[in-house]
């Protein structure tokens, strides 16, 4: 039985993916960079700052990191203010969770500023039960710190909770903490070494819900 769940935030719960992506594309525009491509941009799903920074620089060796930085997330946090883009299912599974008494604990690579305007200008933070961000942890994900500690927060046996990820590292994330993940997609399948660890992979979050009625039941 599943008594929790935890959920990544970034292109699981918000479809922030779509806007990140934008935004990247705009300030390299501006940069005098106009051939950044979703393909491009799949390489930066579930990393941390550094890692992001690190797979753009590797696109664009001259590029100014911290201006390159700045200018998206202003355009970004700018977006998000005026509209929250929820993903499909998103209100459901939390109504779900909430009448049927499970813990829901938001597990991200954002940090808990981030965190909370947003989900909170989406109508969200009041379904959530705690969070674990990158303010959080010393070792962001794929290290399992991050889901870990998640587990604890929850206060629950790990094999009673479920994660919900989108990419990659979230999946290799909770694969090497040994809790269950499904993989819900986003921009992109996982590739052969990560689709075999999800129990299962799903369209949407309206997936999950079946599946918690089904290990529940």
């Amino acid at each position: 039985m599943k008594k929790a769940v935890i959920f990544d935030m970034d292109g699981l719960m918000i479809d922030s993916e779509t806007v990140t992506y934008d935004s990247f594309v705009k300030v390299l525009h501006d940069l005098g960079h106009d051939d950044f491509t979703l393909e491009m941009y799949c390489n930066v799903l579930g990393k941390r700052k550094p890692g992001i920074l690190d797979v753009v620089e590797g696109y664009y060796p001259d590029i100014d990191r911290e201006k390159f930085w700045v200018d998206t997330h202003i355009l970004l946090d700018d977006s998000l203010r005026h509209h929250v883009p929820k993903k499909k299912g998103l209100d459901e599974i939390l109504a779900y969770c909430r009448e049927n008494g499970l813990k829901v604990v938001v597990a991200t690579s954002s940090e808990r500023a981030r965190v909370q305007e947003i989900l909170t200008n989406g109508e969200v933070w009041q379904y959530v039960d705690d969070a674990v961000c990158a303010d959080d942890v010393t070792h962001g994900k794929p290290d399992p710190e991050t889901f870990l500690k998640a587990v604890e927060k929850a206060g629950v046996d790990k094999d009673e909770c479920i994660v919900l990820e989108d990419s990659e590292s979230g999946i290799e994330c909770a694969y090497r903490g040994g809790i269950d993940v499904i993989c819900v997609l986003d921009k992109k399948y996982p590739g052969e070494d990560y689709a075999s660890k999800p129990i299962r992979i799903v369209d949407s979050l309206l997936d999950v819900i079946e599946y918690l009625k089904e290990e529940n039941a």
